[in-house]
């Protein structure tokens, strides 16, 4: 999985679907400051790279969840890779709301599925974890098992760590904020200078960058 996670490391780069600024951070819709942006949705529009992450989705879910009756995307990031993935392995797929819609049926659950089905979740990007356990506690709600959450990208944040304990959740990522790191510096994307910031980031997020 180290090379799976370094190859994908190097495609999000490439591709820009990640983007480092140290000097220039950025601002999260939370408030906070980052020099890091993740925008997983990029991966779409690039064939060889959704199809590589599909692939390793797949791996990673027949080498751990054999069992898996169902796969769930997390809306709305995560909706069109989890169709690909159900589709490659011939299972039915459902997606998860952040909410019950407010017309129609109410559903934050879309699809079919049924009672006691052993679902396999499949996220885009992990922060701190609440909005994709979210999903997860509308499956089990509706009394699915969730037999884990699959990930393409963690920033390795304690606080997600923490909270799928908590929840008592599997997580498995295709790739980690520490990969990503190393596989910047080694391509000079980033210098040494820069990776300092960049890990002291990654252990206070909520307040670093306030003066």
């Amino acid at each position: 999985m180290e090379t799976n996670a370094k190859r994908i490391a190097e495609y999000l780069l490439q591709i820009k679907a990640i983007k480092l600024q140290p000097s220039n951070p950025f601002t999260w819709a939370s408030g906070w400051k980052s020099p890091i942006y993740c925008d997983n949705r990029k991966t779409l529009s690039f064939p060889e790279v959704r199809k590589y992450i599909r692939d390793s989705f797949v791996s990673l879910i027949n080498n751990l969840y054999t069992q898996a009756e169902i796969i769930a995307g997390v809306a709305t990031g995560a909706i069109s890779h989890g169709a690909l993935v159900a589709d490659r392995l011939e299972l039915p797929f459902i997606y998860v709301r952040s909410g019950a819609k407010e017309h129609g049926l109410g559903n934050q659950i879309e699809g079919y599925y049924q009672e006691g089905q052993k679902v396999v979740v499949i996220e885009d990007l992990i922060s701190t974890g609440s909005s994709s356990l979210n999903a997860v506690k509308a499956l089990r709600d509706k009394n699915c098992e969730v037999l884990g959450m699959t990930a393409i990208f963690t920033y390795e944040f304690k606080k997600s760590y923490d909270a799928f304990a908590a929840a008592c959740c599997n997580l498995h990522t295709l790739c980690n904020y520490t990969v990503l790191i190393d596989t910047a510096l080694a391509t000079g994307y980033i210098t040494e200078a820069d990776v300092e910031t960049l890990r002291k980031w990654r252990t206070d997020p909520e307040n670093w960058g306030i003066k």
